[in-house]
């Protein structure tokens, strides 16, 4: 099975956000959910979602402020879920990075409706921006970024979302040294722990999953002080 569509929801309502939450679960998707800002903010950063739903009417932030805020770092697809109708509030949204605005009641179907827009949209402008990406392929070790599957030797390995996009990362810019910065800046975002712990662990649990032997690695090689170089395409 492939990577789940990962969400934040962040909304303060309890019973919309159970229903929501549990309707987006039934449908395949893997939902995180957040009662205010702080904690919606938190859990982005943490886990690089796919899709974001925001209510603007937040206890601690007003939406529109957080998707400034988002969009100083970020270009995840963000969806409005507001009471708000007058038409300035979904301009205002919009014009500070919203991607779409859903007025409150709405049914599932539109809710569902809106989010696979949205995805396709954002999917279609990341295959603009990679002309012809073609799959990263190297010895045994392959990366289809448009299905978002690795593979070894024809076995699929099962990457969390977090492990998934390092390594798509790396394959996208195989045979570069990419930073531990821009690893972490690209994966993470601004709030992320400055020291590499985090960017640590986690190529730690890569490579206990690519690679024979995780002590000298075959696709992920460290360069010490510096960041991390992936085995070059054998295509590029």
């Amino acid at each position: 099975m492939n990577t789940k569509i990962s969400i934040v929801l962040i909304e303060d309502e309890k019973n919309i956000r159970g229903f929501m939450a549990a309707t987006l679960t039934a449908q395949g998707y893997k939902v995180s959910t957040a009662p205010t800002a702080k904690v919606g903010i938190s859990l982005i950063t943490s886990g690089c979602p796919d899709l974001i739903l925001l209510d603007l009417g937040l206890p601690d932030m007003d939406g529109i402020e957080v998707i400034r805020e988002i969009r100083t770092w970020a270009s995840i697809p963000i969806i409005v879920i507001s009471a708000r109708t007058q038409e300035q509030e979904k301009v205002l949204a919009l014009d500070n990075g919203a991607d779409d605005y859903i007025t409150k009641p709405f049914g599932p179907s539109e809710l569902m409706a809106r989010i696979r827009t949205a995805l396709r949209h954002s999917n279609r402008l990341q295959t603009d921006s990679l002309v012809n990406q073609r799959s990263y392929r190297a010895e045994e070790l392959m990366v289809d970024f448009e299905k978002r599957l690795v593979t070894l030797a024809g076995s699929e390995i099962h990457l969390t979302q977090i492990e998934y996009k390092i390594v798509s990362l790396l394959a996208k810019n195989s045979g570069k040294v990419i930073t531990y910065d821009t690893i972490i800046s690209n994966v993470w975002g601004p709030y992320a722990d400055d020291n590499n712990r985090i960017l640590r662990v986690n190529m730690a649990n890569i490579r206990r999953k690519i690679e024979k032997n995780p002590a000298e690695p075959h696709y992920i090689f460290t360069e010490i002080g510096i960041g991390y170089r992936m085995l070059e395409d054998k295509e590029s």
